[in-house]
């Protein structure tokens, strides 16, 4: 009757969301005394955050290992996720509405 229940084996919490490979890095900044984000990406080219919708943003996030992002990056990649799928439904929404602008088809004239 009074059972201790078990502790879920593994992380809970926040260290359940952060794979090895975060956990390693956030250890080597802390050793460092560097700050708990990844700045070398910001310092490499346009950040992820930054990136205009397009081919180049669709290119980045499908590269993207995600279990190598700390939460911010994680965070900053469904941002840019969203952003993308705002783009493209922008593009799909132009294509119906000039498709149903269009007048239909006319038919070749008859050869004489």
């Amino acid at each position: 009757m009074n059972d201790v229940p078990k502790q879920p084996e593994g992380l809970q919490g926040p260290m359940k969301a952060m794979s090895p490979g975060v956990v390693d890095f956030l250890f080597r900044q802390l050793v460092a005394g560097e700050p708990p984000e990844d700045t070398q990406w910001r310092r490499e080219g346009t950040a992820l955050a930054e990136q205009i919708p397009g081919a180049e943003l669709a290119r980045r996030l499908s590269e993207t290992d995600l279990a190598s992002l700390t939460p911010l990056e994680l965070f900053e990649y469904v941002r840019a996720s969203q952003r993308l799928v705002a783009w493209a439904e922008q593009l799909k929404e132009r294509a119906v509405a000039h498709y149903c602008a269009e007048e239909p088809a006319r038919a070749p004239k008859p050869a004489c």
